[in-house]
């Protein structure tokens, strides 16, 4: 490949980030306002100057090959350095303008961040802000790949040594149940009584499930879910409705509470106090709409 030639032009590896985000030549062309065979010709540019191929058919689904894999790394890299670029250049020019993109977790999106982000879109108007709600493993995804620039979750990452991790929210997870629950006015409910009950949980992986199997597991103790939900609304819909019990984030409750429309029981070894955490990788240079961001979160 030559070097030069891939640097002149580099529309042809964004047409290649596109089609392998979307694995589709169509949906790429529909994306990027040019025809389908404009993509396929830009992609064919890019494999000619790469020498490899860059995508399989599968029957009809496209797969990338060893070589698209490793382009598709390098070129998130790319384009992130490109970005980071432009932002180094942005706060030369006194830091009040730019853009801003926060990764979030589905709780954390929805119940904690948008206070937090108007409170900054107040403070810098001029700053372009976006907000990614994913679950935990797109917001380091999106860290890692530098297509965020914060990121804000419940726990913090394993290889915690690599990200700069601060908390600054205190997240207390509490045991919920219907208004009219006979458990209602009962105290320090021990788990022998409640292991039985009907219980709705996240999905496997969340941050609320991983609370509540660590709490099991320190005793020693399984729960057989009555339904398994996979998002906090769905959960207390189901609650409300005198499905079974659930374990949410208080601050997922605080309407429902204040209502009368749930209540929250009290059980042995909770409430469950954990954080959020303001996170993004050591290594990375934070424009002034991050550092202005970060400093607000942890204020």
């Amino acid at each position: 490949m030559a070097y030069s030639d891939f640097m002149d032009n580099l529309h042809p590896l964004r047409v290649f980030l596109t089609v392998a985000g979307h694995m589709s030549f169509s949906r790429a062309g529909e994306a990027l306002h040019i025809s389908q065979s404009a993509v396929s010709m830009q992609v064919k540019t890019l494999e000619n100057m790469v020498g490899l191929p860059l995508f399989n058919r599968d029957g009809r689904r496209m797969v990338l090959t060893a070589a698209g894999a490793t382009l598709l790394d390098y070129g998130h890299r790319v384009f992130a350095l490109l970005d980071e670029t432009r932002q180094v250049m942005e706060a030369e020019k006194g830091g009040r303008r730019g853009t801003l993109t926060v990764s979030a977790d589905t709780t954390a999106g929805v119940y904690v961040v948008p206070q937090y982000l108007a409170h900054f879109h107040r403070e810098y108007p001029d700053v372009k802000i976006a907000l990614n709600v994913v679950n935990r493993t797109q917001v380091m995804e999106h860290l890692q790949h530098r297509e965020a620039d914060l990121g804000i979750m419940g726990y913090i990452p394993q290889t915690s040594d690599e990200w700069a991790v601060a908390p600054f929210l205190e997240n207390e997870l509490v045991v919920i149940g219907p208004a009219d629950h006979p458990w209602r006015d009962r105290s320090r409910l021990s788990w022998r009584e409640v292991q039985e009950a009907s219980w709705l949980v996240r999905e496997a992986g969340s941050g609320t499930r991983q609370a509540l199997d660590r709490v099991l597991g320190s005793r020693g103790l399984t729960l057989r879910p009555a339904m398994e939900l996979g998002s906090n609304s769905a959960i207390k819909q189901a609650v409300m409705h005198g499905l079974g019990i659930s374990v949410l984030s208080r601050r997922v409750i605080e309407f429902e509470i204040a209502t009368g429309r749930l209540i929250v029981l009290d059980v042995e070894d909770f409430p469950i106090r954990r954080a959020w955490y303001v996170v993004h990788p050591k290594n990375a240079y934070l424009a002034p709409p991050a550092v202005a961001m970060k400093e607000l979160f942890l204020r």
